[in-house]
């Protein structure tokens, strides 16, 4: 099963430095959620983050679990080279009920990372495995990005951005679920906001929507 956790304001703890974590870190950056790096040596891309305050350092060799009981993080990723110490993370967090995760031991994890396809971080496409195949996931992801962006569009994409905007204005004007799905659907067909999306003119786009909502009341 694939499900897409929602980490807003959660602690995530990384342990390690290099490209693993990296990739890690770049996955987490846009869930809006507190970012701490474990380790004595890190990439030169992951000091950039931690000087932009994007995420947080603790420069430091993991010698024993007392990090848990500081931290108090929400999830746990552990990408070293080290099986014993990733192990013993695994073993902790878990009798802990903290989420684990070690990029060397996906059997024993809590989830697994799927190969994404991302369209501006608005539509995610998820190749996966089960954690069997890494590489097998990747490798497919790769294959078929070109089918999906034919599929996917910009009208797509800015569709989402427009409706990301309005259900918030929605939900505390329009009184029903049913009402409001009604309304997703007029703007979604409506030729003046596709024509504005064709034309890049998504705030004009935006503003269109908000009028056939006030239409409705």
């Amino acid at each position: 099963m694939i499900v897409n956790l929602n980490l807003r304001n959660k602690t995530v703890v990384i342990i390690g430095g290099g490209k693993e974590a990296q990739k890690r870190i770049n996955s987490l950056l846009k869930q809006k959620c507190k970012i701490i790096v474990i380790s004595e040596y890190v990439d030169s891309q992951i000091i950039k983050l931690v000087k932009t305050n994007e995420i947080i350092l603790i420069k430091e060799k993991i010698q024993d679990m007392k990090f848990i009981s500081k931290l108090k993080p929400n999830m746990i990723i552990t990408t070293t080279d080290d099986k014993k110490i990733n192990q013993k993370i695994i073993n902790n967090a878990k009798k802990r009920n903290i989420l684990a995760y070690s990029s060397d031991n996906p059997e024993e994890s809590d989830f697994s990372n799927p190969a994404i396809i991302d369209f501006e971080k608005m539509i995610q496409i998820a190749i996966f495995t089960g954690g069997v195949s890494p590489a097998i996931a990747k490798k497919i992801k790769i294959k078929s990005e070109t089918t999906f962006k034919k599929i996917i569009n910009k009208e797509d994409v800015a569709q989402i951005k427009i409706q990301k905007v309005v259900r918030e204005i929605a939900k505390k004007t329009i009184a029903t679920q049913n009402q409001r799905k009604e309304y997703i659907q007029r703007i979604m067909i409506d030729n003046e906001i596709k024509q504005l999306i064709k034309d890049n003119q998504i705030k004009k786009a935006e503003k269109r929507a908000i009028t056939i909502m006030k239409e409705l009341k």
